[in-house]
């Protein structure tokens, strides 16, 4: 970030004196006070901020961000729970990324009992594209590959959650 302002962010006043009608820009992380969020919202948007990203506490309160202008809704403890609950209920999930549009890219890790065998053995079905293998901090690229898989290899894959979900059931 090339410049960062902390300010009272229901003043408009403030806001236009600190510069930040200039900014690409504008983030607001106010939590607990859901007043003093959707206001600096607001005067942000007032003021010609070009981007907003805001933190909503519920869906009530993204529905009014997003009513204002907001551009981008975070809901962090929603998103956290969603994330914990995916990779919970599927233990070879390392981690995953939702893309949009229901695709996502998981990080799986390899169970034991596929030491040795290729990646060409895994039959991943239609809809799922490998990516990559890391391989401690090691990334091994698939095209033109394929490695032999061994413990504690973690398989990247693009695809559809239903289809991911399904082969990693396989797994």
């Amino acid at each position: 970030l090339s410049n960062v302002v902390i300010l009272d962010a229901t003043d408009e006043g403030a806001l236009r004196e600190a510069g930040v009608d200039r900014y690409d820009v504008g983030l607001v992380s106010i939590g607990n006070d859901l007043e003093s969020n959707v206001i600096a919202a607001m005067n942000m948007r007032l003021i010609g901020v070009e981007t907003i990203w805001a933190k909503a506490e519920s869906r009530t309160h993204h529905r009014i961000l997003s009513k204002i202008g907001a551009d981008r809704v975070i809901l962090p403890g929603l998103e956290m729970g969603r994330h914990a609950a995916q990779m919970l209920n599927n233990p070879a999930v390392q981690d995953y990324v939702a893309l949009g549009n229901g695709f996502s890219v998981v990080n799986l890790l390899i169970p034991e009992r596929l030491k040795g065998r290729k990646l060409s053995d895994l039959n991943t079905g239609p809809g799922i594209t490998p990516l990559g293998l890391m391989r401690g901090t090691e990334y091994i690229e698939l095209r033109d590959n394929d490695p032999a898989m061994q413990t504690n290899d973690r398989l990247l894959l693009l695809g559809k959650r239903v289809d991911l979900t399904r082969f990693g059931d396989q797994l």
